[in-house]
């Protein structure tokens, strides 16, 4: 637990002047962090059974995008929202930060205005990729050790 508190950075300072709700304790924090991650995956779950629906397009696009904003805003709990915004865009990470954030608007565009079920799965699954690819930034070396994993299959 005090790994984790050093990872996101819980001293008195920061937790003063960056958190979002200051009066929260750590173990508050880690539910309200564990709450909307798993709230998002399950929006994001409904989003994929939506797409079998008739007219389920929108949906589709509605809560899978929806359900992975919650999924990288729970972090918000952790860290606060001005130190996550700077660590989205830090230079290790910004380039897979607006990947995640193009594909997002993407899927929502070929769902909500072009009706187009191809592009909408297609920029969805471009927009998991992106997300894991974010999510793997905060792990020490995990991008190298994929890159040469794939690397070596290839």
């Amino acid at each position: 637990m005090d790994s984790l508190r050093r990872t996101f950075g819980n001293n008195e300072e920061s937790e003063n002047n960056e958190s979002f709700f200051p009066s929260l304790s750590w173990s508050t924090r880690l539910q309200g962090f564990v709450i909307c991650f798993i709230l998002g995956f399950v929006m994001s779950i409904i989003g994929g059974a939506c797409i079998a629906l008739p007219k389920g397009l929108v949906l589709f696009a509605l809560f899978y995008t929806l359900g992975n904003i919650i999924s990288m805003a729970s972090t918000m709990f952790l860290m606060g929202p001005i130190r996550q915004f700077r660590n989205m865009f830090a230079m290790t990470r910004i380039f897979a930060t607006l990947a995640v954030i193009l594909f997002m608007i993407l899927t929502l565009m070929a769902g909500l205005w072009w009706h187009n079920t191809g592009l909408a799965i297609i920029f969805c699954i471009l927009q998991f990729i992106a997300f894991i690819w974010y999510s793997l930034s905060y792990i020490p070396f995990a991008r190298d050790v994929v890159k040469k994993t794939f690397s070596s299959c290839v």
